[in-house]
């Protein structure tokens, strides 16, 4: 998508997502958004379709394109989620990538413990080895962008490991959600004390071919994640009610 096409979209999806434009409110006619955003009818026309793929809208020939509810929006897109993620919508959201995650990856960890090859697990280890490397740079937007790609590639090849293909075809899929989805949970403070040491456990699992532990570590893993999105959730409310005392 060419970057006018993209800007105009991510602003609008901004609109729907926080409200501003609600559900059931026609979106204006292509004419009409191409003069709002100062664009071209093509950059307009291209916008539509676009949020129309992406389940925000629904266009109806004759009538004009309708903003669609929560329910139909496609959260693996990458604009969506960040979109969502930016909105009071943030921990429900959240909440339901991690309940994913748990249906995903805790079955995921035995199949692997009991299938993974030496290859599999050299990778899971340079991942780790990349996800400590990153946790000891100075804090940054970069360091933290090389960390979660890490911890992205050590899940990653733990889904391939279980040689169950169409799981790993759904993982990549949502590969860049799930990087997103990511970055509002993350606590670099306690990297070195709960999340390496949970990763290395799972490694260890896995390396000794324990079905059940690997379960369990992963199971522990996400139960940490899980009082991260309490604390998130926490915060959001607090700013909630900041805005609404304001």
């Amino acid at each position: 998508m060419a970057r006018k096409h993209r800007d105009v979209m991510r602003i609008l999806t901004a609109d729907i997502v926080s409200g501003v434009r609600p559900t059931g409110d026609m979106l204006p006619k292509e004419t009409d958004l191409a003069a709002e955003f100062d664009v071209s009818r093509g950059v307009a026309r291209e916008t539509i379709r676009a949020m129309e793929e992406r389940g925000l809208i629904a266009v109806r020939h004759g009538k004009g394109a309708t903003v669609n509810g929560p329910k139909h929006w496609d959260l693996f897109d990458p604009d969506v989620l960040a979109a969502t993620l930016d909105s009071e919508r943030s921990g429900d959201v959240l909440a339901e990538y991690l309940e994913c995650r748990r249906v995903l990856e805790v079955e995921a960890a035995g199949f692997a413990a009991e299938r993974a090859t030496k290859k599999d697990l050299e990778q899971m280890s340079r991942a780790l080895a990349r996800m400590e490397e990153s946790s000891e740079r100075p804090p940054s937007h970069a360091a933290e962008e090389l960390f979660h790609e890490a911890d992205i590639a050590f899940h990653q090849v733990l889904i391939g490991a279980t040689g169950n293909r169409p799981l790993g075809g759904l993982v990549e899929r949502i590969h860049s959600a799930l990087l997103i989805a990511r970055f509002p949970l993350a606590r670099p403070q306690y990297r070195q004390e709960r999340a390496l040491p949970e990763h290395r456990r799972i490694l260890a699992a896995g390396s000794s071919g324990d079905a059940d532990e690997a379960r369990q570590a992963m199971s522990d893993h996400l139960d940490t994640v899980a009082r991260y999105l309490g604390e998130h959730r926490g915060t959001v409310r607090r700013k909630r009610r900041r805005r609404t005392a304001a």
